[in-house]
C-alpha cells in the first residue's frame, strides 16, 4: 500500500478493484492509471509529490496488484470494460465534479479510449499522456502509410515494427504467461534496473509475474481488432498534455506526428528519458502535470508555452546554475527559465540567490529555487546534493560557474591566495562534478555538465598565473570528463569566455597592492571591460547552444576564439602576447 494512503475497494462488472486516495479531498482530483506489466505503486513517487496540491486517485487496473481479475480472462480486458472500471473509480471518488486523468503505457492507452468515447464526456477534465498511444489513433497511422507508402513512411512503420516486437510474444498462446510466472518474472526488476536504470523501493511488488500475466490480455483482446477497424471518431473532448520520451525503447515519437488532427487542444512536451518516465523522472513529471492541470482549472486551454528558441530542448528539465547571483551566472539562469526550464539558483549570496529565482519564475521558470551554498565548501556542497536529489530530483543540466578573479604576478600571489583561488575555481567545480555528475550517471538517464572556464585557460599571462592555471585546470578536467561520461549519455561542456562585462572585475582581488592601490585596478579593469562591453546574455545563449548541440569547447567572445586558434596554430605568438604588460 502507498505510504500514507487511504484504500477503498470499488465493484464493477463482478471485480473489485484496489482504490488508492491521497491528499485534500477538495481540492481538484487527478486519476493515475499505470500501464503493463505494472502496479499502480509505479505512481508511488509522481503521487506523493501530486498529493501536495491535488486530490490524487490511484487503482489497480483488473487483474493486476489488489484487484480482482475476470473470469474467465478471455475477453475481459476489452478497452470498453476498462472504460466500466473507470467510470466506477471516478463515480466513488469524485462524483460531482470531472477528473484530470493521467495515463502511461497501458494506462495511457485505455486512457486515450476514455478522453475519445461519448459517455465519458464532461467526466475528464484534461488528459495527460505518455509512453501510450490511442489504439485508433495509432490504426488510422499505419493505414495511412499503408495507403500512401513514401520512403520516409516506409521507414517509420518498419521502425516501429521493430519496436513493437513484444506485443507480437504477448499474443502467443501460453508462452507469455509461462514466462513471466518463471524465469522473466524473477528476472525483471534486475532488468529494469540495468536497462532502463529504474531505481527500486516499493516497484515492482510481489504481484509482478501474476499482474503480467493477466495483463497480456490487454494486448489480445484489443490490439489487433483496433488496429484493423480504428474508430474513425477518436476525438479527444478534453485538453490534452503529450509527454514524449525521446529514448523510450518501444515506442516511435513518429507516432505522434498526426496527433493534432485527433486533439484540438494539445500541448507537447519531450524529455531525454527511456521508457518508464513515472519511476525516472517523477519531480519532472509532477512539475508538468501540476502545470497543466492548474492551467485547465484556471480557464487557460493549455499552459503558457515558453518563448525561448531552446523551449522544446529544455522545457521542464532541471537545471542547477552556480554563482547564479549576478553575471554570466544570472543571465544563464534566465536563459533556461526562458526555454522553460525548471532552475536551482546556487550563490553564496542568499538575496541575490533568491532574486535570481524570483525573477527566472517571472521568465518562464516554472518552477525556480534559490539556494545558498559556499562551493568551494565540500561538506556544503554535499548537503546541497542531497537536498537537491530528494526534493528536486537529479539535475539533468549543471552549470558550474562560481568564480573568482585574482591578478598579479607569481612571486606576489602568497600560498593563501593560491588556496582561494584555487578552492572556488577548481574545488568548487570538482565538488559539483563529483556528486551532481555522480547523481546523473547513476540515474543512467543522460544529462550534462557545463564547466565555466576562460580563454586563460591556454591564453597564458604574466599578470595572471592563479587565475589562469585554475581555469586550465578546469578545461582540463572537463576534456577528461567528457571522455569518461560519453559511454553513459552525459555530455560535458568547457565555456571559455573572454573579456564580458560583469562584477567580477569589481570583485577581483590583486596580489602584492595595497587595499588603495586594489581598488584603483579594480576601477580600471571594470572600465576596460565596460568599454569593451561584451554582455553576459550572450555567453549564456552560448551555454545553452553547447549542450543543445553537445559542444566540447566553446570559445565565445571573438578575442577568445582568436587566442584558442593561435594556441593550437601558433603558440609562439601567443606566448609572445603573454609577456607584455597589462593596461592596468
Amino acid at each position: 500500500m502507498l505510504k500514507g494512503a487511504r484504500e477503498r475497494r470499488v465493484r464493477t462488472g463482478g471485480i473489485e478493484l484496489c482504490v488508492a486516495e491521497l491528499g485534500d479531498a477538495g481540492q481538484p482530483t487527478v486519476v493515475l492509471v499505470h500501464g503493463y506489466p505494472d502496479s499502480k505503486e509505479v505512481w508511488s513517487e509522481v503521487a506523493g509529490r501530486l498529493a501536495e496540491h491535488f486530490h490524487v486517485v490511484l487503482y489497480d487496473v483488473r487483474g493486476h496488484g489488489r484487484s480482482t481479475a475476470p473470469k474467465p480472462l478471455r475477453g475481459g480486458f476489452t478497452l470498453e470494460k476498462l472504460t466500466d472500471d473507470f467510470l466506477a473509480v471516478i463515480d466513488a471518488v469524485s462524483p460531482g465534479r470531472p477528473v484530470h486523468l493521467v495515463g502511461h503505457d497501458w494506462g495511457s492507452v485505455q486512457s486515450w479510449e476514455f478522453v475519445t468515447v461519448a459517455r465519458t464526456e464532461g467526466r475528464i477534465a484534461s488528459f495527460t499522456s505518455m509512453s501510450g498511444p490511442s489504439l485508433d489513433h495509432f490504426g488510422h497511422w499505419i493505414d495511412q502509410r499503408l495507403r500512401k507508402p513514401t520512403p520516409r513512411r516506409v521507414g517509420q512503420l518498419l521502425g516501429q515494427g521493430a519496436k513493437s516486437w513484444y506485443v507480437y510474444a504477448l499474443h502467443t498462446p501460453v508462452l507469455p504467461e509461462l514466462a513471466w510466472r518463471g524465469p522473466l518474472g524473477k528476472r525483471w526488476p534486475r532488468i529494469l534496473e540495468r536497462v532502463e536504470k529504474v531505481p527500486g523501493g516499493d516497484y515492482p511488488t510481489s504481484s509482478l509475474p501474476q499482474d503480467a500475466a493477466h495483463g497480456a490480455w490487454l494486448y489480445r483482446d484489443n490490439v489487433r481488432a483496433r488496429l484493423r477497424h480504428p474508430r474513425p471518431d477518436a476525438h479527444a473532448h478534453a485538453p490534452v498534455q503529450l509527454i514524449t520520451p525521446l529514448d523510450d525503447a518501444f515506442l516511435s515519437e513518429r507516432l505522434y506526428d498526426d496527433l493534432d488532427r485527433w486533439v484540438p487542444r494539445l500541448t507537447r512536451r519531450t524529455l531525454p528519458a527511456k521508457h518508464w518516465i513515472p519511476r525516472t523522472r517523477p519531480h519532472q513529471l509532477s512539475a508538468w502535470i501540476t502545470e497543466f492541470v492548474r492551467s485547465v482549472e484556471d480557464g487557460r486551454p493549455e499552459p503558457v508555452k515558453p518563448t525561448g528558441k531552446y523551449a522544446d530542448r529544455f522545457g521542464g528539465q532541471l537545471v542547477q546554475v552556480t554563482g547564479a547571483g549576478s553575471g554570466i551566472g544570472r543571465a544563464t539562469a534566465f536563459a533556461f527559465a526562458e526555454a522553460g526550464a525548471r532552475v536551482i539558483a546556487v550563490d553564496r549570496d542568499a538575496e541575490s540567490a533568491a532574486r535570481t529565482a524570483e525573477l527566472s519564475r517571472l521568465i518562464g521558470a516554472p518552477e525556480a529555487w534559490p539556494e545558498t551554498v559556499d562551493v568551494s565548501d565540500e561538506q556544503a556542497m554535499e548537503k546541497l546534493a542531497d537536498k537537491v536529489a530528494s526534493q528536486y530530483g537529479v539535475l539533468d543540466v549543471l552549470v558550474n560557474n562560481a568564480g573568482i578573479g585574482l591578478g598579479g604576478s607569481f612571486f606576489d600571489t602568497t600560498p593563501e591566495d593560491w588556496k582561494k583561488v584555487l578552492d572556488v575555481n577548481l574545488w568548487g567545480v570538482i565538488h559539483g562534478c563529483r556528486l551532481f555528475g555522480r547523481q546523473m550517471a547513476e540515474r543512467g538517464q543522460g544529462g550534462h555538465i557545463v564547466n565555466t572556464a576562460s580563454a586563460a585557460a591556454y591564453q597564458p599571462s604574466k599578470a595572471l598565473p592563479a587565475y589562469s592555471t585554475s581555469k586550465a585546470a578546469v578545461l582540463m578536467l572537463s576534456e577528461c570528463l567528457r571522455a569518461e561520461l560519453a559511454g553513459q549519455g552525459i555530455g560535458v561542456s568547457a565555456i571559455c569566455r573572454g573579456f564580458v562585462n560583469t562584477d567580477i572585475t569589481s570583485t577581483a582581488r590583486f596580489a602584492g597592492v595595497d587595499a588603495e592601490e586594489e581598488k584603483r585596478r579594480q576601477k580600471r579593469t571594470a572600465r576596460l571591460y565596460g568599454l569593451r562591453n561584451y554582455p553576459p546574455e550572450k555567453v549564456a545563449d552560448a551555454i545553452l547552444r553547447a549542450v543543445a548541440r553537445n559542444q566540447a569547447v566553446v570559445p565565445v567572445t571573438p578575442e577568445a576564439r582568436g587566442a584558442h586558434l593561435m594556441s593550437r596554430f601558433t603558440p609562439r605568438a601567443l606566448r609572445a602576447i603573454a609577456r607584455l604588460d597589462p593596461p592596468l
